[in-house]
């Protein structure tokens, strides 16, 4: 099975979870340059890719499944199976402005955010007339500095919302990592793949009561 990671800390935080439930690969933490590793023992093999490009690695075919961050599979939308809540790497998509702003529905909203299309598929439900304004960083300067009304954004802890006199106006949906599987790879190797999402899910039920 060909296994995508996302990098950084939600990557080793998810492949020790796979680790634990029975998908070692000894090979990944020693101090190497590789971004492909192969354990034949278990018949696995994981590489390392950027978070945010998972998803195609799995709808393409060249991960049989893979760990994404649900914002990620709200804002591509790929065509794979999401087969499984991780549990990690919680967060929420909102929607978050300067403290004093209040919203009028007379004029169009701007929008700052990297998630275009989370964005309107929101304030399309509540028939809001919005200018979408894509960023790639940085996104909190745009209420400061007038560019936006408002921005839509993962917030984790809130601390930069805070330092910048930004608060949290709407909360659009929870996020944390999912399995997603390939949908053919998921057809010719049913057991293989529900077999480890079986074991995920069992180690991170167990986690989850022991941390209650």
């Amino acid at each position: 099975m060909n296994i995508a990671l996302p990098k950084g800390r939600l990557g080793e935080i998810v492949y020790q979870i796979l680790e634990e439930a029975g998908y070692p690969c000894p090979v990944i933490r020693e101090e190497n340059r590789k971004l492909v590793f192969e354990n034949q023992a278990v018949g696995v093999r994981y590489f390392w890719v950027k978070p945010s490009d998972v998803a195609i690695y799995v709808e393409r075919a060249a991960a049989d499944v893979g760990i994404a961050g649900k914002d990620i599979l709200l804002e591509c939308q790929p065509e794979v199976y999401e087969l499984l809540d991780l549990g990690v790497g919680k967060c929420r998509m909102c929607v978050a402005g300067k403290r004093d702003f209040r919203d009028h529905r007379d004029r169009t909203l701007r929008v700052a955010t990297k998630f275009p299309k989370t964005a309107s598929s929101y304030y399309s439900a509540q028939s809001r007339d919005i200018d979408i304004i894509k960023l790639h960083g940085s996104i909190e300067l745009a209420p400061l500095l007038g560019l936006s009304d408002v921005i839509v954004d993962i917030v984790e802890t809130g601390k930069t919302l805070l330092e910048n006199d930004l608060e949290v106006k709407e909360t659009i949906v929870p996020i944390s990592a999912r399995l997603i599987a390939n949908k053919v790879s998921y057809k010719f190797k049913y057991e293989k793949i529900t077999r480890l999402c079986c074991r995920v899910d069992e180690y991170c039920r167990e986690n989850r009561e022991a941390d209650q």
